[in-house]
């Protein structure tokens, strides 16, 4: 679903209290830093004051076209223009996709927004990085705080070394705003139907994919005509049966790893049997993200493997018929594992017109109080997560799903974050695995293959 923006008008009280994430930071010196290079942030003092900047028009490209999340970007920006009168925010939404294809040509032309959401992927931001395309945000991490609100285990995915060859450590390059967990909904009245409760184990859910086919139902929706939704199916699979560690490694495409591992092959061949013994619906590879997820709010099969991101929609849809749990453990009790982290951060070009003014716009939509609007239009905050937990209802899932996975067990990297190809390279590797068109083995070679000749190019 992309439904088209709407200006959303802030209630006053909601526009003071977010104004205050600007008021707090201490002044600079008042003019925007000068670039040393295309990487490097503004040399000097940075200024905080965006009253001071004179007129300003700020482009902000982003990604935020479903419900909630765009709800909350045009509240956002209405309050960023009502605290300061003197900016102008001209803001470009467009799908993830077509962001990803317009940005990429806009950073080598003329013509790139101010402000963006960046993939930080190394297949995105890596190579934005090593081609100076975007700034480092460490003088405003400094001048912001932004440290002492976002833990490491947030900044590390936005990390990179000047040179793009380092993820994980480094300067920091973006700074995201959602934090995303994927999971496992569900139609609760179709559970009770069936005679099911939310499975407690790996193995219960297991046998529950079998009992929910026999029943006649589809157990698994997945829209994977765009190669990528798999990923997200495969990598809770993955959790299952790999160590975390190792993931990490390979999601990071850092050294040490290898996807040709007896555990790694286990878990590309139940994906595989998921495939044959008919769990997920007809037509799945060719299928529609968008319009599959619309039509297990509509009733089509049992359980949906899909991101948080997703909920605020699902919920409208299907009110209190849909729950969330993070995929079981192995054994009963131990820790919950599964793919997550951050969503896409904001980022700064090196074309900007005015820095300072663009940190000072990403400070404030990702200050504490934009945590609260995110949280009111379904989004779940990277940060202050717990406070603003709901106390019921979907979004309640989901926050216990995301402090369960961090507190008690283990958040997994994005594995196409791993290398410039891996997107490409994974994600056409596993609709061949699900299509039967290649095995196990033959699976784990081809993206062994990508992941070991960039670990060696980087050596």
């Amino acid at each position: 679903m992309n439904p088209s923006p709407r200006r959303t008008r802030i209630a006053a009280g909601t526009i003071a209290i977010a104004a205050l994430a600007l008021a707090a930071c201490t002044p600079g010196s008042g003019d925007g830093g000068e670039t040393d290079d295309a990487t490097s942030a503004p040399s000097g003092e940075v200024s905080t004051d965006v009253a001071a900047m004179g007129e300003q028009t700020l482009v902000v490209w982003d990604q935020e076209v479903r419900g909630g999340q765009a709800e909350q970007m045009e509240r956002l920006n209405e309050a960023f223009e009502a605290e300061y009168e003197n900016v102008s925010i001209d803001r470009v939404t467009q799908s993830n996709d077509d962001l990803t294809a317009t940005l990429r040509l806009a950073l080598t032309g003329d013509d790139a927004p101010d402000v963006t959401q960046a993939n930080n992927s190394r297949s995105q931001m890596g190579q934005f990085v090593s081609a100076g395309q975007i700034i480092s945000l460490d003088p405003y991490a400094e001048a912001y705080g932004w440290a002492d609100r976002f833990s490491e285990s947030v900044l590390q995915n936005t990390s990179y070394s000047a040179d793009g060859v380092t993820f994980g450590e480094g300067e920091l390059f973006g700074l995201p705003q959602v934090g995303e967990v994927v999971g496992v909904y569900y139609s609760k009245a179709k559970l009770d139907e069936l005679g099911l409760e939310v499975p407690q184990t790996w193995a219960d859910f297991e046998e529950q994919l079998g009992t929910i086919a026999e029943a006649g139902e589809t157990p698994l929706v997945l829209g994977n005509l765009d190669q990528w939704p798999a990923l997200h199916v495969f990598g809770p699979v993955q959790g299952a049966f790999v160590d975390p560690e190792e993931v990490r490694a390979l999601g990071f495409g850092n050294a040490g790893a290898s996807w040709t591992t007896e555990e790694n092959l286990e878990a590309a061949t139940t994906i595989a049997d998921w495939a044959e013994a008919g769990y997920f619906n007809e037509g799945f590879n060719g299928a529609d993200y968008d319009a599959v997820w619309q039509s297990f709010t509509e009733g089509t099969g049992v359980y949906l493997i899909g991101g948080s991101w997703l909920a605020a929609d699902i919920e409208a849809a299907m009110g209190e018929d849909v729950g969330f749990f993070a995929p079981p453990p192995v054994e009963e009790g131990a820790g919950r594992v599964t793919t997550g982290g951050i969503g896409i951060p904001f980022a700064i070009t090196s074309q900007a017109e005015n820095p300072d003014l663009a940190a000072a716009y990403i400070d404030f939509i990702t200050s504490e109080e934009a945590m609260a609007i995110l949280a009111e239009t379904g989004n779940m905050p990277v940060v202050e997560t717990a406070e603003h937990m709901p106390e019921a209802g979907l979004q309640a899932d989901i926050y216990g799903a995301y402090a369960d996975v961090t507190e008690n067990g283990a958040l997994l990297p994005y594995l196409d974050w791993a290398t410039p190809t891996m997107g490409d390279t994974l994600g056409q590797a596993l609709q061949g695995l699900l299509d039967g068109q290649i095995d196990a083995q033959q699976f784990a070679d081809t993206v062994e293959t990508d992941y070991a000749e960039f670990v060696a190019a980087n050596e």
